[in-house]
């Protein structure tokens, strides 16, 4: 009898992919003894409210040629989300999939730490819910106050002292999102097998690119908006994903915000009379802010980060709230999708020949894997081709920019090949 396959997957945006993601991906398959690497990536759009500086194919290509063996879309309701919602749908999909192990990165590298930490948010005990309330009422804002609570939480109840969570665990967004992946799993009653890397080289929101350390990924962004010195950025890109940058740069990309600007503003002007509390991260103080100041309205990015600044939110919250109305993704439409196990399929980028037998594994799993968009009539539910319309919307929505910059007509998602390597 042969061996039985092991899988270990990877939740991503390479955005773009970079040798810090190289690292990640070789030491996965190391941690996790796993034959196989599946990726799941986030499509055109992003977890911070922003399209994808390269489309989701060119993306995908880069994830093959560093060692993935199955890439999918995570979906783009999901991959715009929250840190809990972009979770949830990430590890449901790999769930769905029956994937045997997910490998992660964090800043404090300690599964247990984070482990612990998810099963209090799980639960929320009623003593951890009684420190929680009681730090907000010294008028910690809420981020502070549960990182308070975990912790006075876990000293009250724990014998031994590594079990005690340190105050700033919830204060990184490596280790933040770790622990929604980790929670998603409990939640789920998963046995999926968890590892964590300890980041490396630069942090998440570092700009400076120092050669020789892994630069993070916003870094590298910014130098592709700027000169796009590409003997530099070869310092922290692998050769593979420097090719596809520099053959995807020249046509079109990269695709920016403001390269929205217009669609937004007639999306917000069209919207105005009924408010916009019905689109995801929406509140009713951000609404009625938004149709106060609709007049000032110079360009998406200078709407969200000047206009619509605010103490309470985030800027990412707030670019992600502008995003989901330009997208129509709406918290009933979340709340439909969450109700039937939130992944209700697995769209499929791309694959290695070589990893083909991967495929006819992973077709096993509790969710439909979608390869060909012409089968989806037959293989999904009607919620299932409610949420696969948000994908398409989207993804000609991003197209129609290069296809502006370029002259050139938008690409049929429907007649989009997939990504096959050797």
């Amino acid at each position: 009898m042969g061996r039985i396959m092991k899988t270990v997957g990877i939740i991503a945006e390479y955005n773009p992919f970079h040798n810090g993601h190289l690292y990640q991906m070789q030491q996965a398959k190391k941690l996790s003894g796993a034959d196989y690497v599946i990726v799941v990536l986030s499509g055109n759009f992003t977890q911070r409210g922003t399209p994808a500086i390269l489309d989701k194919f060119a993306r995908c290509e880069t994830a093959l040629l560093g060692g993935a063996d199955a890439v999918f879309e995570l979906p783009v309701c999901f991959a715009t989300g929250s840190a809990e919602y972009f979770a949830r749908g990430a590890v449901a999909l790999l769930d769905g999939l029956h994937v045997d192990a997910l490998c992660f990165g964090s800043e404090c590298g300690d599964i247990h730490a984070l482990s612990r930490a998810a099963a209090i948010l799980a639960k929320e005990p009623a003593v951890y819910k009684k420190f929680l309330k009681e730090n907000l009422h010294r008028g910690l804002s809420f981020p502070a106050a549960r990182s308070h609570a975990m912790a006075q939480y876990s000293v009250s109840v724990s014998e031994d002292a590594k079990d005690i969570i340190p105050k700033d665990l919830l204060r990184t967004p490596n280790n933040i999102l770790g622990i929604e992946y980790l929670k998603a799993l409990y939640r789920r009653q998963s046995t999926m097998e968890t590892y964590t890397l300890p980041r490396k080289g630069a942090g998440y929101s570092d700009t400076a690119l120092q050669k020789g350390a892994f630069a993070s990924a916003m870094a590298l962004r910014k130098k592709l908006f700027g000169d796009a010195d590409f003997e530099l950025l070869s310092s922290f890109l692998p050769e593979s994903s420097l090719h596809v940058l520099k053959r995807e740069l020249l046509p079109g990309y990269p695709v920016s915000m403001d390269d929205f600007s217009s669609m937004l503003f007639y999306r917000l002007l069209s919207l105005q009379k009924e408010g916009f509390t019905s689109y995801m991260d929406v509140s009713k103080a951000l609404s009625d802010k938004i149709c106060r100041h609709l007049c000032r309205y110079q360009s998406a990015t200078r709407f969200g980060e000047q206009i619509l600044k605010s103490k309470d939110l985030t800027q990412t919250r707030i670019s992600r709230s502008l995003l989901h109305i330009l997208l129509s993704i709406t918290k009933k439409d979340m709340e439909n999708f969450a109700a039937k196990g939130d992944a209700l399929y697995a769209r499929l980028l791309g694959f290695r020949k070589s990893s083909e037998a991967l495929l006819g594994h992973l077709s096993k799993g509790s969710i439909p894997l979608l390869s060909k968009l012409a089968d989806a009539d037959k293989l999904l539910s009607p919620l299932g081709i409610q949420m696969l319309s948000h994908d398409i919307f989207a993804s000609h929505l991003y197209d129609s920019i290069p296809a502006q910059k370029t002259g050139r007509p938008i690409q049929n998602e429907y007649s989009r090949q997939i990504v096959i390597l050797p």
